[in-house]
């Protein structure tokens, strides 16, 4: 949640820093991808075509959809396609199967950010790195290899954590956007007939003119709004009102002017230039310093969509879409700021392959738009629930907002199918793999719980059974951790079938993950007795919460059950999961299952016990 104490032009600096960082860097390859394909002649007509397709594009997609509707979509707060996900999953909770597959929906969005996050550190700073080409041709043979050395040095400080290099964000986009829109103004300066541009017209009269070039080069021209759903997904972070000024004051202009100015450019020297318009905007003297900055916007674009998946994957964690990773807190202020190794090395080895698979921006930009154009499609499926049945509006007022929208982002997303074969199927086959491992996690588990249910003892009978000739007791407090608070964890049956003894206090405890961002504290505890100094306990978390399960149980104090840190066992079941038959399951799915299970970190990290935890080996359990 942003601060309130922060005053306005604060956030909007951090804003500009950490939202507009994708969409901020689209200026270095969106013109060059559509004036490079070979598919738009050089004409004054065709140049003011794309440039009015590509402001109105801004203005529909980013302005209006996103920056007015889409933000006004928040979930306590909360942005994201996570947020949006369970605020339109819970305003159709009277309709289980739409609520299915909405999530089924929505997890694939979800999915396909893990596709975001390889590609736009590739493009972005390849695109940067392509510079040196206009600098120097000799030059080129090194792009791939310092597009590597730069991202490698950016994955290796992430466990440092972006507390210590945040701070820097927000100036150094600031002075990009103020470059990128001198450059423009440059360019406009000597060709201001270009901004009449603005005008729909020619954007009507390049469609009438060529419509099937313009649908080719719509998978092109949607470049242009990579990161818009940064704007949404970070609102939590700085709040609706900064984000919405510092995009009209600051990033819309500065992209405007910057793409109009390539266009400038390009009237005036045409084919010279379509290498690399960006670059050439600037003289030769500052190309150099052009590619640092340029660069460093890239790695702060890349930065974000690091960050983000670390968060992204804690969320679908507390959703029950993956198991608990090992992850680590960066920052004593901020709990947000998180790092997984998993994700961060895994996200650098596939950025690698996509660096050396595509080898330059313009191969990647055929495989950046598919996922882009997917997310936007979804995102706009979700907000028609929210509009119809979160906001209760009209079905004909929810067609008519929502239908623009579809019909602008079903025309994006079909014209980027026809690039499937081309890279396309990069991002998809990302997020595919990783929707596969949710969905066999999210199965897996249900069917693990059938299984233990099936032979599992009721708590409540155990306990009367088990005091009628009760165990010698113990001092200190024994913690159980169980999945389902309605029946006796093995920790504790292993307990006595071992030791032979009771603690003083017993605590069964189970953690349920809610479908909303935050849960406040006062929520957090819900207690019930059940006598000789047993108590079933249940802590509530919302998908954006820490799990701290000592500091949740500290909360008990003055309500029957005194806490002591140096007195208190924490005890957790981990049971041997082997495929069984008939499950429903595919068999590979079975033994990926049971893989996951066994390599799965255990709890104890992620609910921050103490690191003399006692975990107990169950039973073999077949699923």
């Amino acid at each position: 949640m942003s601060d309130s104490r922060s005053s306005l032009p604060t956030l909007m600096v951090g804003a500009i820093g950490v939202v507009f960082g994708d969409i901020g860097t689209s200026v270095l390859y969106t013109v060059k991808e559509v004036f490079g394909s070979g598919h738009v002649q050089f004409t004054p007509g065709n140049v003011y075509g794309v440039l009015s397709l590509i402001f109105w594009t801004l203005t529909i997609v980013v302005s209006v959809k996103y920056v007015a509707l889409v933000l006004r979509a928040d979930n306590n707060g909360e942005g994201g396609l996570v947020a949006m996900l369970t605020l339109a999953s819970g305003a159709v909770a009277d309709k289980p199967v739409l609520r299915r597959r909405m999530l089924l929906v929505g997890i694939f969005g979800t999915c396909l950010f893990y596709g975001d996050g390889v590609i736009t550190p590739a493009i972005t700073t390849l695109g940067a790195m392509e510079g040196l080409q206009v600098f120097s041709p000799a030059l080129g043979d090194y792009v791939i290899e310092l597009t590597l050395l730069v991202l490698l040095a950016l994955f290796l400080v992430q466990k440092k954590g972006t507390a210590g290099i945040g701070r820097f964000f927000g100036p150094v986009m600031l002075l990009w956007f103020a470059v990128i829109a001198l450059l423009g103004v440059l360019q406009i300066w000597h060709h201001p007939q270009v901004l009449w541009a603005v005008l729909p017209i020619h954007a009507f009269k390049f469609a009438l003119h060529a419509p099937g070039v313009t649908f080719i080069i719509l998978g092109a021209v949607v470049l242009c709004v990579t990161g818009c759903e940064a704007l949404y997904a970070d609102m939590g972070h700085f709040g609706r009102r900064p984000i919405r000024l510092a995009w009209f004051w600051i990033a819309m202009p500065a992209l405007v002017l910057n793409y109009f100015g390539q266009g400038a450019l390009l009237l005036a020297r045409g084919k010279a230039v379509v290498d690399n318009p960006f670059f050439h905007l600037a003289p030769a003297w500052v190309t150099l310093p052009l590619v640092v900055l340029a660069t460093a916007a890239a790695v702060i674009a890349s930065q974000a969509l690091i960050s983000g998946a670390f968060s992204v994957t804690k969320q679908v964690i507390q959703l029950g879409f993956l198991p608990h990773l090992k992850m680590d807190h960066t920052s004593v202020r901020n709990l947000g700021q998180i790092y997984m190794p998993l994700v961060n090395w895994g996200l650098f080895a596939m950025i690698v392959l996509a660096v050396a698979m595509f080898r330059s921006s313009n191969n990647l930009a055929a495989a950046y738009g598919i996922a882009v154009t997917t997310d936007m499609l979804i995102t706009t499926v979700l907000t028609f629930f929210v509009v119809r049945y979160a906001w209760k509006m009209s079905l004909v007022l929810t067609l008519a907002v929502t239908g623009l929208f579809l019909t602008v982002d079903l025309l994006f997303w079909s014209s980027n199918l026809l690039k499937l074969l081309h890279g396309g199927w990069f991002p998809l086959a990302i997020a595919g793999t990783v929707f596969m491992l949710m969905i066999t996690w999210r199965d897996g588990l249900e069917l693990l719980r059938r299984a233990l249910q099936a032979t599992a003892l009721t708590l409540e009978d155990f306990l009367e059974s088990l005091f009628v000739a009760p165990p010698t007791r113990v001092e200190g407090t024994a913690v159980f951790l169980c999945a389902d608070p309605a029946i006796v964890p093995n920790a504790l049956l292993h307990n006595l079938k071992h030791n032979k003894v009771l603690h003083e206090q017993n605590l069964f405890v189970s953690v349920h993950q809610h479908e909303v961002p935050w849960i406040g504290m006062e929520k957090r505890v819900q207690i019930e007795a059940l006598g000789h100094d047993c108590w079933r306990v249940v802590l509530h978390y919302g998908f954006k919460n820490d799990p701290d399960l000592p500091k949740a149980l500290g909360l008990l104090a003055g309500r029957g059950v005194n806490l002591d840190p140096m007195s208190t066992s924490y005890f957790l079941s981990r049971h041997i999961v082997a495929p069984g038959l008939a499950t429903g399951l595919a068999p590979w799915r079975e033994k990926l299952f049971a893989y996951m299970h066994h390599s799965a970190t255990a709890a104890a990290e992620y609910l921050n016990l103490p690191s003399n935890a006692v975990v107990e080996l169950g039973s073999k359990v077949e699923i």
